[in-house]
C-alpha cells in the first residue's frame, strides 16, 4: 500500500478527520500504538452509538481483530482464533474491498500474514508464537460514504 499511503506516513488525514467519527479514529490511533483493548473500547463505543448496520459489522469486525491480538497478550490463543476467525467472517458478509477509507483487502492480508499460524493446527497452544509483524492501519485518502 506504499503508493496509497498519505503524506508522511500518517493513518488518516484533515478530511478524514473531519468526515468520520472520533471514536472510529481514536481507534485507529490507538490500534497502530498497539493499545488493542484500548482500541476495542474506541470502536466499541461508535458501534454502541449511532452506528448504521453496514457501519455496524464492519466496527465489530475491526473490534474483533484487535481483541484477537489483545487475547494474544494475555496467553489465550484460541480465544485469539475464535476472534480472529470471527472478523474474518464478519469482514466476507461486508462484501466490500473498502470501508470508512479502509483498504480492507489490504488490512485481511495483514491480519493473515500475523495470525493465519493460529488456525494452521487443532489447538494453536501447540505452537510456540511466532515473531509476528503487527498490522498497520493507514486509511486510503479518499473519503467515502457509510451508513
Amino acid at each position: 500500500m506504499s503508493e496509497m499511503e498519505n503524506s508522511a506516513g500518517a493513518a488518516y488525514t484533515a478530511e478524514h478527520a473531519a468526515a468520520y467519527p472520533g471514536d472510529y479514529l481514536a481507534g485507529i490511533d490507538l490500534y497502530n500504538a498497539g493499545e488493542f483493548h484500548a482500541a476495542h473500547d474506541a470502536w466499541e463505543a461508535r458501534w454502541v452509538d449511532e452506528a448504521g448496520p453496514r457501519e455496524k459489522l464492519f466496527l465489530q469486525a475491526m473490534i474483533q481483530s484487535a481483541v484477537a491480538f489483545h487475547h494474544l497478550e494475555i496467553g489465550r490463543r484460541g480465544a485469539a482464533r475464535r476472534m480472529y476467525l470471527m472478523a474474518k467472517e464478519k469482514f466476507a458478509r461486508l462484501g466490500t474491498p473498502c470501508f470508512m477509507s479502509l483498504d480492507l483487502v489490504d488490512y485481511q492480508a495483514q491480519l493473515d500474514h500475523a495470525l493465519a499460524w493460529l488456525a494452521s493446527v487443532a489447538d494453536p497452544r501447540e505452537l510456540a508464537m511466532p515473531e509476528m509483524q503487527l498490522p498497520t492501519i493507514r486509511l486510503l485518502p479518499e473519503v467515502m460514504e457509510y451508513d
